[in-house]
């Protein structure tokens, strides 16, 4: 069962993502921040990283830069933000997908299959 992170300050998007992702299953775990999501990519063996970029004391981008530093986890930015020089952006500073939302469960469940391939 591969294990996935979910980084969303959002409680009912957030609940909503662990629900989509557990019923494919997944095991998730959930963070409501940046620096609570460096630590989970630090302390717990993932497979794989659901990504918000606007998080309360973290900027995501800064978080997606910062996991690069520590790890190779595959991360999945889903995020509301749709710059496409941001994009570009993160997909070359080591986001491995870019999902904007709204998103429905099914695309998200795609594209996380797809990293983890």
């Amino acid at each position: 069962m591969p294990s996935v992170l979910v980084v969303e300050d959002d409680p009912s998007i957030r609940q909503s993502l662990i629900e989509v992702l557990t019923e494919h299953g997944y095991a998730v775990r959930s963070s409501a921040d940046g620096f609570g999501a460096l630590r989970e990519v630090t302390q717990t063996p993932l497979d794989a990283v659901v990504l918000d970029l606007g998080l309360p004391d973290l900027d995501g981008g800064d978080a997606l830069r910062m996991i690069r530093g520590i790890s190779s986890v595959p991360v999945l930015v889903a995020t509301a933000r749709d710059d496409e020089r941001e994009i570009i952006s993160l997909l070359n500073a080591g986001a491995d997908d870019y999902l904007v939302k709204p998103f429905s469960g099914g695309q998200l469940v795609a594209r996380l299959s797809a990293v983890l391939r």
